[in-house]
């Protein structure tokens, strides 16, 4: 298509005509504004011609119909490394250079430009992807980090869309690249954390320590500087995993016991049901597979101590979580040692030596020194050590008023474990018990009951005299029965 148009003027004053031709094709990758160029120009220069007006306006309209209906594909494929701010938009938008007026991508830093002087953002600082809006007035692009947004506004739009995509690019590679770099690491890291949510074995504060030592120092040189966004949904959903257990690993770990527990107690419930000549009971089954740093189980006499303690070990070996020679088994007295290993062996199968603490302090005394040193009279003969005891006793009464004291109260009250009628099914029950028990007071006198022991000594520690049961003094009304006697005279 040709499109002629004519200009007038003057020559040697006569009028003279003069055709110029137009170009016949529209240039695609021509921007609006240099369209509007193009024509003012062109209407500059025809402005004489009565025709001028309708053809620009034609050529304007015919412009901007072939520009909507071809593709913008120019700036898409475009790769700039620097991006400057437009001269004519910046002095609309941005005439004080309250933003910058220049970005360029330099290796792993993007430079940006204003009043003269330049920054520098690390990608590694980078949090999101840049950000281009499209307006009135030219484009504007943000680059955001966790302390502040970049803004350069006053942008050509396909120049800050392929500046933007190659900021997003290497942006993306350098995430990536420093993921690949801790790849294994990372990877054995999360398989752990993630084993949590349905652990094979108790997770105890010693295993998880390694384990959470290692997560913090991936923490500390890779994850917290990672960003979600440029390393894919799969990789971020790892590391928000490994994130979460640094962040609180107390509640992960309690939510791991929660779910191990119930499921071992069920998987070795027969082995809980046979181990001992009766069931073992609900708080001994956890006793046996609660497996911390260090477990304090309170039990009373004859409560089953030796039953978990049997069970515990053999449990330990059975499950795999511990071999015979990393088990020590310890008991006060030599006997109880014996019956110890002889129940886990015989219970189990697994051969377990119970040792005494004297024993196996002997031992490392003569693994140490190179001899063992000989033992006391005291160490073998009942009596002697009995004495001994008694005469530490009494040194210390005499040494010490404040142990002299303790141990009044010690045999005031505690000697004896108080019982009622009410820890008994009979009345009958209750008292055959305490026939059996000799309820004496520290005043050497022999009472019937828990009650009459607290009053008699808290009547003696307090320095008044009494006596227990005396004969009434005064004589009463005959009634067939044993005269009358008071618990307590005061004397």
């Amino acid at each position: 298509m040709e499109v002629g148009i004519a200009e007038t003027g003057r020559r040697d004053g006569r009028p003279q005509h003069q055709t110029r031709r137009l170009p016949s094709r529209v240039e695609l990758h021509h921007s609006p504004k240099k369209h509007v160029a193009i024509i003012l120009r062109t209407v500059f220069s025809c402005w004489s011609c009565p025709y001028s007006l309708p053809l620009v306006m034609y050529w304007s309209d015919h412009l901007r119909r072939q520009s909507r209906a071809a593709p913008r594909t120019r700036y898409e494929a475009a790769i700039l490394n620097r991006l400057q701010q437009r001269p004519l938009l910046g002095l609309l938008v941005n005439p004080f250079a309250m933003t910058f007026r220049a970005m360029e991508l330099d290796g792993g830093h993007l430079r940006l430009t204003r009043r003269g002087l330049t920054s520098s953002v690390s990608l590694e600082a980078i949090s999101a992807a840049p950000l281009v809006q499209k307006s009135a007035v030219g484009a504007t692009m943000t680059v955001a980090t966790a302390e502040r947004n970049f803004v350069m506004r006053g942008l050509g739009y396909p120049d800050a869309y392929a500046f933007a995509e190659e900021v997003k690019s290497a942006w993306i590679g350098f995430n990536l690249s420093a993921l690949e770099r801790e790849a294994d690491r990372l990877l054995r890291v999360h398989r752990a954390v993630a084993e949590l949510a349905k652990p094979a074995r108790y997770p105890a504060a010693c295993e998880l320590a390694p384990l959470l030592s290692d997560a913090r120092a991936l923490e500390t040189s890779l994850l917290s500087k990672l960003q979600p966004d440029a390393i894919g949904a799969e990789q971020a959903e790892r590391v928000a995993l490994v994130r979460s257990f640094t962040a609180d690993p107390g509640t992960m770990r309690t939510s791991a016991i929660a779910t191990f527990v119930p499921a071992e107690l069920e998987r070795w419930k027969d082995f809980f049901d046979t181990i001992e000549n009766k069931p073992l009971t609900p708080e001994q089954r956890l006793s046996v597979v609660v497996d911390e740093d260090a477990t304090l189980v309170l039990a009373g006499a004859g409560s089953g101590k030796t039953s978990v303690i049997t069970a515990k070990a053999a449990y330990l070996v059975k499950a795999g979580i511990r071999r015979p020679d990393e088990i020590l088994l310890l008991a006060f007295a030599k006997n109880a040692a014996e019956e110890m290993s002889e129940r886990v062996e015989a219970r189990s199968g697994v051969p377990l030596v119970a040792r005494t603490f004297h024993a196996i302090a002997y031992d490392i005394i003569g693994s140490v020194e190179g001899s063992k040193p000989a033992l006391a009279d005291n160490a073998t003969d009942d009596l002697a050590f009995t004495n001994l005891i008694k005469q530490i006793l009494k040194d210390l009464v005499h040494a010490l008023s404040a142990v002299s004291k303790a141990i009044i109260q010690w045999f005031a009250h505690f000697l004896v474990e108080p019982k009622t009628e009410w820890d008994f099914k009979t009345k009958h029950d209750f008292y055959t018990h305490i026939e059996k028990q000799d309820l004496r007071t520290l005043q050497g006198d022999k009472v019937k009951s828990y009650e009459e022991l607290q009053i008699a000594n808290w009547l003696y520690e307090n320095g008044i005299e009494y006596e227990y049961e005396p004969d009434y003094e005064h004589k009463i009304q005959e009634t067939g029965r044993r005269d009358y006697c008071p618990d307590f005279r005061l004397t």
